[in-house]
């Protein structure tokens, strides 16, 4: 990115449908490949962008024919659709795992199967993460580049003005709950929070279902089970949380970014997400790292660890120019810095040279054996407090991973935010009934 206004706001793409789309052929004054390519979600802080813009000349300086436009972009399950339909989404950009199924299947993803398997790393991947992207016949529709596990994020400066040791984090959900009362008696702050709309509501109800060994649909994704003790149990905990402990302040509509805002604030004792969380917290909610902490949720009752991540893709319509471009990208952006030392090294240099966090906890979309000889490539840039996450380093590869739901799971997730809701604005709310309701909408959906 030569000069910040190389950016792109999406807001501003829609006003410019026409030219956008004009862009996606690839087509440039001086001969060069432009190439528009997500980058981070307005409001990221200028260290974030003078990151990239070394990333950006030294991939320009690798492929000269290529000129990287650089585009804010945010995915958010609302608007994703009208900003597809409309033609806004750059020529590179990323999904959740759960929609890349619906996207692939729909035929608004473009084929990189012949293209991955040239790169030589199919086989690299993570099998049950690869299925995200596949489809009946085994071909490829994107490049998975990021994974996480649920995690419990926490404060530890909370933690230590109630008198709790934030070396020492909860290890059941009984403690969260001791942990939280706490934390509300004596700080004033919620000790205990969790998103409630936009589908994170319903994405949190099913990552704590989960853990408490409850799933939402049949492993075909065919037939609803909502309606399962684990989310009942969780729907459960948060109702003693919020009416009996009152351990959970007074907010009851957040989603991803607000709960990041109120818990960068120092407002939130506890709160589950995903596991690479820090790097958003830091970067674009302006997180103090020194309150920061990360453990592994709890398990139960034959419990799993819901995971999910993004998927780096292209929308079918580029031209062959474009399209050759856009993965020479993904593959140098995304791919490189998790399988070539040297590549790994700029890229975490880079990042650290600009104040970005190296050495988030993931969960590798590789194999195990090619993520930790990587974290021994990028060591020298390490600037995380990784012994503040030390909980979950230690921890997560013990618990078993689960994907999210298979079927329609962002119309499951939007079902499932009102009775999260409900729960927490409603003392008297009928889980039992709640439940019900959403089993039978839920169905109707899955056919």
């Amino acid at each position: 990115m030569k000069s910040p206004t190389k950016v792109i706001a999406i807001a501003a793409a829609f006003a410019t449908v026409a030219s956008l789309a004009a862009c996606s052929g690839g087509g440039a004054s001086d001969g060069k490949i432009e190439l528009r390519v997500a980058t981070f979600p307005p409001g990221a802080d200028q260290a974030a962008y003078d990151a990239f813009a070394t990333q950006e000349a030294q991939f320009e300086k690798k492929y000269p024919n290529i000129d990287i436009i650089g585009v804010e972009y945010e995915w958010e399950g609302p608007t994703f659709t009208a900003q597809l339909a409309a033609g806004s989404l750059p020529d590179v950009f990323t999904v959740p795992f759960t929609d890349a199924k619906t996207l692939l299947e729909n035929g608004q993803l473009a084929d990189v199967t012949e293209e991955i398997e040239k790169l030589g790393y199919a086989d690299k991947f993570n099998p049950i993460i690869l299925d995200a992207v596949k489809d009946a016949d085994g071909h490829l529709f994107g490049f998975p580049r990021q994974a996480y596990a649920l995690g419990l994020q926490y404060n530890r400066d909370l933690f230590e003005q109630a008198g709790l040791d934030p070396n020492s984090p909860p290890t059941t959900w009984d403690e969260v709950r001791e942990y939280a009362k706490q934390i509300a008696e004596k700080t004033g702050k919620a000790g205990y929070a969790t998103m409630t709309q936009n589908n994170t509501g319903g994405w949190q109800l099913t990552a704590q279902a989960a853990s408490r060994g409850g799933f939402l649909q049949s492993d075909d994704g065919t037939t609803s089970t909502i309606a399962n003790d684990g989310v009942k149990a969780t729907l459960q905990f948060f109702h003693d949380l919020r009416w009996e402990d009152h351990s959970m302040g007074d907010n009851f509509l957040l989603d991803w970014g607000s709960i990041n805002q109120e818990f960068a604030a120092g407002n939130i004792g506890m709160y589950t997400s995903g596991s690479d969380l820090y790097t958003a917290l830091v970067r674009d909610f302006s997180l103090d790292p020194a309150v920061y902490g990360l453990t592994t949720i709890p398990m139960e009752d034959g419990g799993k660890v819901l995971g999910g991540g993004d998927i780096a893709v292209l929308p079918p319509s580029l031209d062959d120019a474009t399209k050759d471009a856009a993965v020479k990208w993904v593959d140098w952006y995304y791919m490189q810095k998790l399988l070539n030392e040297d590549a790994a090294a700029a890229d975490a240099k880079a990042l650290a040279d600009s104040g970005q966090a190296v050495g988030t906890p993931v969960l590798p979309v590789l194999d195990q054996a090619t993520y930790e000889e990587s974290l021994t490539w990028i060591e020298p840039y390490v600037n995380v407090p990784r012994e503040q996450m030390q909980g979950f380093i230690d921890h997560i590869f013990e618990q078993t991973p689960v994907g999210e739901p298979k079927s329609h799971t962002q119309e499951i997730y939007a079902l499932l935010d009102p009775v999260v809701q409900a729960v927490l604005t409603d003392e008297n709310a009928d889980i039992d009934a709640l439940l019900a309701q959403a089993d039978t909408d839920a169905q109707a959906l899955l056919g």
